[in-house]
């Protein structure tokens, strides 16, 4: 999954941030709400399929086929849609990020996109504002479920107060390590600050594991540490941030955000990334995690599925927050809404595939068990519990502690995390790049990009 953004008015992105705090504790995107399950009034339902027309609808997804079992898009979806629906047939496919991105574009700018296909919150790239002011997404108000969709979840997935897409959860991003890597090494706490990390890189490196599995060959990787880094460097103390920044209040040179760069950094310069990081790829960077040659891969919880995989070693996996703030301050958790679906406002079949959406949400058909229980997000439906005790420590955070911030890309325009990512890569590269000269680029690349 990548973490991407786009352009908006600073007025509405206010109005946005405020929403999203107003649901702090339980919340997503920089204290965002996802604890707390209020909705809007529940509409009334779609039009009735017509039984003795044969209709195929089309799903296009992102990501990565389900490692072990049937995957809940491309098998299990289409078949209990045709249980529901016979005259219905569902054609799904699911493509690697970068690919959907370009595909899905192309597809929508033609006017041949498909039925049902995933979009993300907010600005970021794909993101559901720009999907809706491009006439792309269908307004959703009349699904029937809104009342059990957490608030923050349905304003992040909304644009000029009307849904537009549904979540698919709540994200955190967060560190999967082996704790039997951990112990090994001697490592018997686990590390609250910046500091305490640092020691037990160390102590991996000393004992001559790789402390850190890195997929620097895919660029928007590199967001998975930066943006947890962030999350305890930057907005701590200034959660309106990036609403200054919008607003050419603030800069992207900010000492913090040369902090941010600088610590990032660090790992690199310290020997705790894997060697050569720039010509792994994802898969191939979990690979080298669930195989039991790194003790810890920087990742979301939508990767559960790859990252919990059988590989050659058997181990205990554990996931934490990032700890990059200062001793005796608090680690805040990187969380945001995650993707979901959207509905081509220009199918000829949007009846039928809002009354598909229906079904799915309705809380208690078949298809919507078999999604609770396949999706790795945290659900942001009333009712459903934690579906992976592997997140409870940083959920149990998130949702009692309310230090929690977005992902930042969600509120630059897209163009300026690519940035971010090209500098930093000079850098892993042994270029002489500084981190005040990736903060000036990033800079320079919103300011370019930015329209009020």
């Amino acid at each position: 999954m990548k973490l991407r953004t786009k352009k908006r008015t600073g007025a509405l992105m206010l109005a946005l941030l405020l929403a999203v705090l107003a649901g702090c504790g339980s919340g997503n995107n920089s204290n965002t709400s996802n604890a707390e399950n209020s909705g809007s009034a529940t509409n009334a339902p779609a039009a009735t399929t017509d039984s003795a027309k044969k209709v195929t609808l089309t799903m296009m997804v992102s990501g990565t086929k389900a490692p072990d079992g049937q995957d809940f898009a491309l098998d299990i979806m289409p078949k209990l849609v045709k249980e529901k629906f016979p005259n219905v047939t569902l054609e799904t496919s699911k493509l690697p990020d970068e690919q959907y991105f370009t595909s899905i574009r192309t597809k929508l700018a033609s006017g041949k996109g498909p039925d049902i296909y995933w979009v993300f919150p907010r600005n970021a790239s794909l993101g559901v504002l720009d999907m809706a002011k491009a006439g792309y997404a269908a307004d959703l108000s009349d699904l029937t479920f809104w009342d059990n969709i957490s608030q923050g979840a349905k304003d992040d997935m909304s644009y000029e107060g009307k849904p537009y897409g549904i979540a698919g959860g709540l994200d955190y991003l967060g560190v999967y390590y082996n704790q039997d890597l951990f112990k090994q090494a001697g490592v018997t706490e686990m590390p609250k600050n910046w500091t305490s990390f640092l020691e037990a890189c160390q102590k991996l490196k000393d004992a001559g594991i790789t402390p850190i599995s890195l997929a620097d060959k895919d660029p928007w990787f590199l967001q998975f540490g930066m943006y947890q880094i962030a999350a305890n460097e930057v907005y701590p103390d200034e959660m309106d941030f990036d609403t200054k920044l919008q607003a050419g209040e603030k800069s992207l040179t900010d000492p913090k955000w040369v902090a941010t760069i600088s610590k990032m950094k660090e790992l690199y310069d310290k020997g705790y990334v894997v060697k050569n990081s720039l010509g792994l790829g994802s898969a191939q960077a979990a690979q080298l995690f669930v195989d039991g040659k790194a003790a810890m891969v920087f990742d979301g919880t939508w990767d559960y599925a790859t990252l919990t995989a059988k590989g050659a070693a058997d181990f205990t996996r554990g996931f934490f927050s990032l700890p990059a703030n200062d001793s005796g301050q608090p680690t805040y958790v990187s969380a945001a809404t995650a993707a979901g679906f959207a509905l081509n406002a220009k199918s000829e079949n949007l009846d039928i595939a809002k009354e598909v959406m229906n079904y799915l949400f309705d809380g208690q058909s078949d298809l919507f068990k078999a999604w609770t229980e396949a999706n790795s997000s945290i659900s942001v439906y009333k009712g459903v519990p934690l579906n992976h005790d592997l997140f409870k420590e940083v959920n149990d955070s998130y949702l009692n502690n309310g230090k929690s911030v977005y992902f930042p890309n969600q509120m630059w325009p897209t163009g300026v995390a690519e940035e971010m990512e090209a500098k930093f890569a000079e850098i892993i590269g042994g270029r002489k790049t500084t981190p005040e000269q990736v903060t000036e680029a990033m800079d320079a690349k919103f300011k370019e990009l930015w329209k009020n």
